[in-house]
């Protein structure tokens, strides 16, 4: 039917990942089984995208709120730490690294893993390349940021 509710479109929805992230201690198994899972559960709806023709309407964006330190703590895990990962995940991905990976062992004075790129850029990318929508409107300071290129053209 030609309703407004037939027409809706879903721009951006939001999942937590299955699992405990927070890895203070025990995190060699619980993280690897974490991974895992949510690596299926993305694969699983990529192919299922694909699969259906949808493949190239569909951006994932996956991350992680914290990052971890590089030392192991007293009861094999790690504590949180500054620098964090995100991934960009989809058949129109531009499929590329952003920033760099700092190493292990030149850490900020804190002693945190270094930040090599900032977030909101990639937020403003997504918002510009991907939804169309200016993001001076949406994140402060917007024209500030080095914007990588995340989506194919």
């Amino acid at each position: 039917p030609d309703t407004a509710v037939a027409r809706a479109a879903t721009w951006v929805a939001t999942i937590r990942a299955a699992g405990g992230y927070d890895t203070h201690s025990g995190q060699a198994e619980d993280l690897s089984k974490y991974l895992t899972e949510t690596c299926e559960g993305i694969l699983a709806f990529q192919r299922d995208l694909e699969a259906r023709g949808l493949d190239k309407r569909v951006m994932i964006e996956v991350w992680s709120e914290f990052g971890r330190r590089p030392q192991e703590n007293g009861s094999a895990g790690t504590d949180h730490g500054a620098a964090g990962c995100a991934f960009v995940i989809g058949s129109k991905s531009q499929g590329q690294m952003v920033g760099e990976f700092p190493g292990l062992t030149n850490l900020d004075s804190a002693d945190n893993v270094r930040v090599t790129s900032d977030f909101r850029g990639m937020y403003c990318s997504l918002l510009e390349e991907w939804l169309g929508f200016d993001s001076t409107q949406v994140i402060p300071g917007a024209s500030s940021f080095a914007k990588p290129k995340l989506v194919k053209a």
